[in-house]
């Protein structure tokens, strides 16, 4: 099927590859993507995916929370969050059980089928001036699908990488992924300004998104069947799908809390998340209680995960350099204790301030998701590497949902509470105490 040779992760004993290309020059590592013709397929889907993703969530918020036809406050804020990414966080292990049990190509081609049919439901429910709720809850089952297609593409990752370039190619599909939906976001600010902030404003803007779902569709078709796995193994569970759904969540947790790289890396990047959504909550508050226009409010707020994300994007590239100097151990501790000082400096809630402390802490947490990453790809068995990846997501966003709610119940009217602030900065210690503490026994290298 022309996969690269031994495309299988090994448990969590094998630990001492050496994963990063010695030559990290620019030109280097484009003619190791070319000569890697289906990760560079991948990385295709990947892209066009996320910059639909990127365009719908933008378009989404902007038609929700910056629009002069609705008002949204802390709770309803919160709210908002918990209906688009808790009903899947809760349920995706279940139903990633099924990338470790059908062809994961079939899976894409399924979900993104899905995905376009109800983004032009979504659009058409915002241009008639529906309710939030039925809009939300189509965004819950378009966001649901997009967060399983990126399992799935994770999850495929080691069948088109050599696994001695696993780590250097992983932070090149996440840039790559993590850059288009930056564009895709920011895009959605050309057709706000051609048609406005209204609900037909904002329902052009996500029948827009159709367009590169349908290519995401397209691609996927591309692959050879089986190319993307799953591999079977010993370690596969096997019975009836309902068994193997209704055991995802405890096959995928038994996994994670039984490989320490890979639940002390979760640890910390849940901390990380914790912190994001009380430094987004603050953020959004903030700028609604100080902007009147709603373009003035939603261009600050995108300036902040602009700054996360530009950051995120820059430890894309610094990342393989710094495990493979100081270890998959090592590195994820010491961004965990920067990003708890870059915390205490962020209480000030000074906007400008913020925003440089989001670049940093953008950068910090990305370095542990992409440790977090490399983890379960390298030490985690393919046949459940897709269950493992869907608690990830799952904890990625409850964590992040908590911590949201949680900040609604105390946020004061303007959004100036220094000791939320100063509370993230407690949330990084413990994270990096546990990343610690659990990950110590392995000492991760490369």
């Amino acid at each position: 099927m022309g996969r690269v040779a031994d495309r299988r992760a090994t448990p969590a004993r094998q630990q001492d590859v050496k994963s990063v290309p010695d030559n990290r020059a620019p030109r280097a590592v484009w003619r190791s993507v070319v000569a890697l013709p289906e990760f560079r397929r991948l990385l295709e889907l990947r892209a066009v995916s996320q910059f639909g993703d990127g365009l719908f969530q933008a378009g989404l918020a902007g038609g929700l929370l910056f629009n002069p036809e609705r008002a949204a406050g802390p709770w309803q804020i919160a709210a908002s969050f918990a209906v688009l990414f808790l009903p899947y966080s809760l349920l995706g292990p279940f139903a990633g059980a099924l990338l470790d049990r059908w062809d994961r190509r079939l899976v894409l081609i399924a979900a993104n089928w899905g995905r376009l049919a109800l983004v032009v439901g979504v659009g058409t429910l915002l241009a008639f001036g529906i309710g939030d709720l039925p809009i939300l809850l189509g965004a819950l089952i378009v966001n649901g699908l997009t967060r399983f297609v990126s399992s799935g593409l994770s999850a495929a990752l080691p069948h088109v990488v050599p696994r001695d370039q696993v780590v250097a190619m992983n932070s090149i599909a996440t840039a790559t992924g993590g850059a288009a939906a930056f564009f895709g976001a920011n895009f959605m600010l050309v057709p706000r300004f051609l048609f406005g902030a209204n609900d037909s404003g904002a329902s052009v803007i996500i029948l827009l998104v159709t367009a590169p779902v349908a290519l995401a569709l397209w691609l996927s078709v591309r692959f050879p069947p089986r190319m993307l796995g799953p591999d079977d193994s010993a370690r596969a569970v096997h019975g009836s799908v309902a068994y193997a759904v209704a055991t995802g969540w405890v096959h995928g947790a038994r996994t994670v809390l039984s490989v320490p790289s890979v639940s002390a890396t979760l640890a910390g990047l849940a901390a990380h998340r914790m912190v994001f959504g009380l430094n987004t909550l603050l953020v959004l508050v903030m700028v609604r209680h100080s902007d009147t226009a709603s373009v003035a409010g939603l261009g600050t707020a995108a300036g902040f995960l602009a700054a996360a994300g530009t950051g995120a994007f820059l430890a894309n590239v610094v990342t393989p350099s710094l495990v493979k100097r100081w270890g998959r151990y090592a590195t994820p501790n010491g961004a965990l204790v920067f990003a708890a000082a870059v915390q205490l400096c962020g209480a000030t809630l000074n906007l400008p301030v913020m925003l440089a402390c989001g670049f940093l802490l953008g950068a910090a947490g990305q370095v542990v998701k992409l440790c977090a990453d490399t983890a379960m790809q390298i030490d985690v068995d393919d046949a459940l590497r897709g269950h493992v990846f869907t608690v990830q997501d799952s904890l990625f966003w409850m964590a992040f949902i908590v911590a949201i709610a949680g900040a609604a119940a105390l946020v004061p009217p303007d959004g100036r509470s220094p000791g939320l602030a100063v509370a993230g900065t407690g949330l990084y210690l413990a994270g990096m105490a546990v990343h610690a503490t659990v990950g110590r026994g392995s000492r991760l290298r490369p």
